[in-house]
């Protein structure tokens, strides 16, 4: 919301008598004056005029999860163990930046700022995303090329971006992709007649699983990740 709107709606003046204040140099956000009225303002910012508080801030959480097999990726349900139930219920609002399934472990990263969790996870942003695979059936380098030329995805009509595949063993291999729809790496062993049994997400853009995190531990982003995530957004 535009700092004018904020500090007109809380007054009960107009726009051009907030501008004015704002102008006057009595308004501050996060400790430092403001002289733009048409600054954007998140709800994690402070907004404090002539002393007094008229948007106290939200906390913004960013947490890394090592996420455990049968713990679905959801906020909550009925029937299963979430991931939101492995969280301490005082960080609440939090939602999910790039679901994992079921079954799959590994990197999640859970928030409660939306534009930055856009920014990680948004196909456009192509940011990489890397898992290790294990199939069904033996890797062969006709998998590696088709990854490399995207896969066709009837439902969406649309084909992958191009992805990574480094084979490590007869049946495991190290992916990398750029988008993360829908069951994406799931239906691209599929399409090349593959089968995946594991599936274990390493990390997403700059942030790597910390290898300290037990399965179901989890802690806060450090200040690097989560500037990792918007520097890399301000250079795109």
């Amino acid at each position: 919301m535009k700092l004018s709107r904020i500090i007109s709606n809380q007054n009960g003046i107009s726009r051009k008598q907030a501008n004015l204040l704002i102008a006057s140099g009595t308004v501050l956000i996060d400790s430092a004056p403001c002289h733009d009225p048409a600054r954007e303002v998140t709800v994690f910012e402070q907004v404090i005029q002539q002393g007094r508080v008229v948007q106290q801030g939200m906390t913004a959480h960013y947490l890394m999860l090592n996420k455990p097999a049968g713990i679905l990726s959801a906020t909550r349900d009925s029937s299963h163990t979430t991931v939101i139930d492995l969280i301490d219920p005082a960080i609440d609002e939090l939602h999910i930046a790039g679901r994992l399934d079921r079954a799959s472990t590994g990197l999640l990263i859970l928030t409660n700022n939306g534009q930055w969790s856009r920014r990680l996870t948004d196909p456009q942003v192509k940011k990489p995303k890397v898992y290790l695979v294990q199939t069904a059936h033996p890797i062969d380098d006709k998998t590696v090329r088709q990854f490399a030329e995207g896969i066709w995805f009837e439902y969406e009509q649309l084909r992958t971006s191009p992805a990574h595949l480094d084979i490590l063993s007869d049946r495991e291999a190290r992916l990398t992709i750029y988008e993360g729809r829908y069951h994406q790496v799931k239906r691209m062993f599929h399409a090349a007649g593959n089968r995946v049994t594991r599936l274990h997400r390493e990390s997403m853009g700059a942030i790597t699983l910390d290898p300290s995190l037990a399965p179901g531990d989890y802690r806060p982003l450090t200040n690097e990740e989560i500037r990792s995530v918007t520097d890399e957004a301000t250079a795109g």
